[in-house]
């Protein structure tokens, strides 16, 4: 019979079962989430029973990282639908922590990643950083995991914790799982069901742009070249705005030359755009050949 996570809403209960299977002597992964789950979560919670004892999924619609007229009140929230996903990959626990709970009368504590929370999305999303990487130590802090999964598909997002991680020595893995794409290439989102049908068929034209792109500047086209031709594919498919796409530094997140990469180089091209109202945001590894 296939056992339902033990669901948890206090810190003071996270805590004590946890501490049980520390003194039992069990590692604990974690996959921090805002709930809406699709088969790109599920892909991390599994990497994280893989690498641990006892995994830990957090589903919070976290406040701060939303700007005003944003979906924060409109963003979906689908709790029982949630656990039975997390059920049929074997979750332990589901940490369901109110607002109150993460952010305490009167906090006044936030985390910042300099520099890196000010490129490409931060540009466009000024606040959204500082709030992932503030909710996400607060996470830390009450679970206290040996290994955390983040998906690749939020790449900035990823390598801000990184760096966060490793500015403030948490004693964390952070392991990174692959995008979960649909068939036709679509990276999977949340946010995806926002779009109508008409919408939905388009979007997956920014995956197209993105891999085409890569695969030449992988063979030696220039990097401002090969950009030109994403940027035109992508609005052509009827995209309302495209806020960036970039060929960056996998670490830094730095803009790279414009010209042909040197040979070895190891890139990432990123990208963000809106299908009506859905921002859609997409990105690729690849080695200059």
């Amino acid at each position: 019979m296939i056992k339902s996570p033990i669901r948890i809403r206090t810190l003071s209960e996270l805590r004590s079962v946890l501490k049980e299977h520390r003194m039992a002597g069990r590692s604990i992964g974690f996959v921090p989430t805002m709930g809406a789950l699709h088969d790109g979560h599920l892909s991390l919670v599994s990497m994280a029973r893989a690498k641990a004892d006892i995994t830990v999924v957090s589903i919070f619609v976290n406040p701060t990282q939303f700007a005003p007229g944003e979906d924060l009140d409109t963003y979906p929230r689908t709790e029982e639908a949630d656990i039975a996903r997390l059920t049929e990959v074997g979750t332990d626990i589901v940490y369901l922590p109110s607002v109150e709970e993460m952010y305490p009368d009167g906090s006044k504590t936030d985390v910042r990643v300099a520099d890196m929370s000010d490129l490409l999305d931060g540009i466009f999303r000024p606040h959204f950083f500082y709030g992932v990487a503030t909710v996400v130590a607060r996470l830390f802090v009450h679970v206290q995991p040996d290994v955390a999964v983040f998906g690749e598909k939020d790449y900035q997002q990823l390598q801000i914790i990184r760096r966060m991680v490793r500015d403030l020595g948490f004693p964390i893995d952070i392991v990174g799982g692959q995008t979960y794409r649909d068939a036709d290439g679509l990276a999977q989102s949340s946010r995806n069901a926002y779009m109508n049908a008409a919408e939905r068929q388009k979007a997956n034209t920014i995956s197209a742009a993105l891999h085409r792109a890569r695969t030449r500047i992988a063979i030696g086209a220039s990097v401002s070249e090969a950009l030109e031709e994403a940027k035109a594919s992508i609005s052509a498919a009827g995209f309302e705005r495209l806020d960036y796409v970039s060929v960056v530094d996998p670490e830094t997140l730095e803009d790279l030359p414009e010209g042909a990469l040197p040979i070895g180089k190891v890139a990432r091209i990123l990208a963000a755009a809106w299908m009506g109202p859905t921002r859609l945001i997409d990105n690729m590894g690849f080695e200059r050949a």
